[in-house]
Formats: structure tokens, sequence, C-alpha cells
């Protein structure tokens, strides 16, 4: 009775010892993965990351190409232009050359000239006579000893002629002459200046128009309107139009202030030319009050 006490004592304790079957069924225990099986998902999960990191790089790649154009200064879209908008850019800058060199030349001209011309003038106004205006000058060139110079050729070419209205009359002639070949000596290159600012800015407006041409010609090759693409070429071809205006505007106001300037210099011209006249006009009357002949010129 012992020992069947002793084991029904035993058994009970085991039975309490052992867990209930619905926590068995509600926690089941995770099956170990196998190493083959592990192995793929590894090998899968390595070439998403790889990718994932690639492809940031790629795009950011391709963004900094779009976004970071090629240098656009003006010596670099020179070089990138078309032949023909080469040629018309170094035409331009070959004109605005001319134009300046015109303006050096012509304003050191003119300001020799006119102090020439307003010297003569303040030393012959108090001359009597042709002869004494010519003393007066001395042996100088210059459009006042000629202007004196031609009154006194046709007063003694006149000799013997009772009419002084038609020594005056030739005299004139003779001085005006003078007047319109000095006229168009000063005014030689204003005829250049003139054509430069008319022409140039219809010059560079061809070759922007010819690049623009080559622009679009490169754009339907590429099939693309991306701005990175079509900028430079737009660029390069409104260049030539910068160049034309550059070229023109400088023209047009030389042009402008020449004009001006040759006026008032004409009109010191025709100055010296009314008082030769006046000179001749006084020894006319002086050789009939006197009954003498007209002086002769000063050698």
């Amino acid at each position: 009775m012992k020992s069947f006490s002793f084991c029904v004592a035993m058994i009970a304790t085991l039975l309490l010892a052992l867990p209930p079957a619905s926590a068995q069924q509600q926690a089941p225990v995770p099956a170990q993965a196998t190493p083959a099986q592990a192995a793929p998902a590894a090998s899968q999960a390595v070439p998403s990351a790889a990718s994932a990191t690639v492809a940031p790089a790629e795009s950011a790649a391709t963004r900094l190409t779009i976004s970071v154009p090629r240098e656009l200064s003006p010596w670099s879209m020179f070089m990138s232009a078309d032949v023909v908008v080469k040629g018309v850019m170094i035409g331009l800058a070959f004109a605005s050359l001319i134009t300046w060199t015109i303006f050096i030349a012509k304003m050191i001209e003119l300001s020799i000239v006119q102090q020439k011309v307003r010297s003569a003038l303040k030393k012959v106004s108090d001359a009597r006579s042709l002869a004494e205006a010519q003393f007066a000058l001395g042996a100088k060139e210059g459009v006042m000893p000629s202007l004196l110079a031609a009154c006194m050729r046709e007063a003694r070419l006149s000799a013997g002629i009772s009419s002084d209205g038609g020594i005056k009359e030739r005299a004139a002639s003779s001085c005006a002459e003078i007047v319109r070949a000095e006229a168009r000596r000063v005014r030689l290159g204003m005829g250049l200046l003139a054509t430069i600012g008319a022409t140039s800015p219809f010059v560079g407006l061809f070759g922007t128009v010819w690049g623009i041409m080559n622009s679009f010609i490169g754009i339907s090759k590429a099939q693309t309107t991306n701005l990175a693409v079509v900028a430079p070429g737009i660029a390069e071809a409104l260049l030539a139009t910068a160049i034309g205006l550059v070229a023109a505007i400088p023209a047009v106001i030389i042009y402008n202030h020449f004009a001006r300037v040759t006026k008032g210099y004409l009109e010191l011209v025709n100055r010296a030319s009314g008082a030769s006249a006046r000179l001749l006009s006084r020894d006319l009357d002086r050789t009939h009050v006197g009954g003498g002949s007209m002086p002769r010129a000063a050698e």
C-alpha cells in the first residue's frame, strides 16, 4: 500500500509539472532556416542595396551634367560659332577699328586746320592789301594763303581790264573752287562713317539669323529642347548683333560730331574767302584812285 501511494504521488507530481496543450499550440517553436535557404535571401538583398546606392549616384551625375552649362564667354562663343557668323563678327570688328581710326585722325586734322585758319585770320585782319597780307602770313601752306594767292593771280591776269566787277567775279569763282575743294578734303572718311553706322546693325542681324537657323537645325538633329542644348547656339548668334551695335552706335555719334565740327570749320574758310575778296576790292579801288598798277605778289 505504501509503494502504491508513492507511485500515485509521483504521477500526480509529473502531471502538474507538464504545460497545458493550448499553450503548446499558441506558441509554436519557429523553424530554423537551413543554410541553403538563407543564401538566396542574402543574395537577393545585396543587389537591391547596390542598386539603391548606384541609382542616386547616376541621377546626381545626370543632374550635374544638365545644370552645369559650358562656358559662354565672348571668346568661347566666337570660337564655337559657325564660319559665316565668324566672318560677320570679324568684319564688324574691323569696321569698328576703322571708325575709331577715323575719329582719331579727323580730330587731329580738324584741330590743326582750325587753328591755322584762326591764326591766319587774326594776322590778316589789319592788312591793307593782298601783298601785305601775304607778307604777314609768310611762306605757309593752308587755305588762307591759297585764297590770297588766287585773288592776287586773278588781279595780275586781269591787268589792263577796266571792269572791276569782272575781276571780282572771277576771283570769287576761284575762291569758291578752293572752298569746295577744302570741304571735300575735310569730309574724307565721313561717308565711310555713315555707311558703317547705317549697315552694321543689319550685318549683325544677318549673322544672328544665320546662327539661330543653325541652332534650330541642331535642335532637330538632337531631338531635344533642353535649354542647355539650345542656349549656346542662340547666344553665339546674338553676339553678332551685339558686335554690330558696338560698331554702329559710335559710328553714328562720331559722324554727327564731325558734321558739326566740319560745318564750323567751313564757316571759318568762308570768312577767309570773304577777307581775301575784301583785300582784292581795296587793291582795285586803290589802283583806280592812284592810277597805278596792281601790286605784285610777295616773293
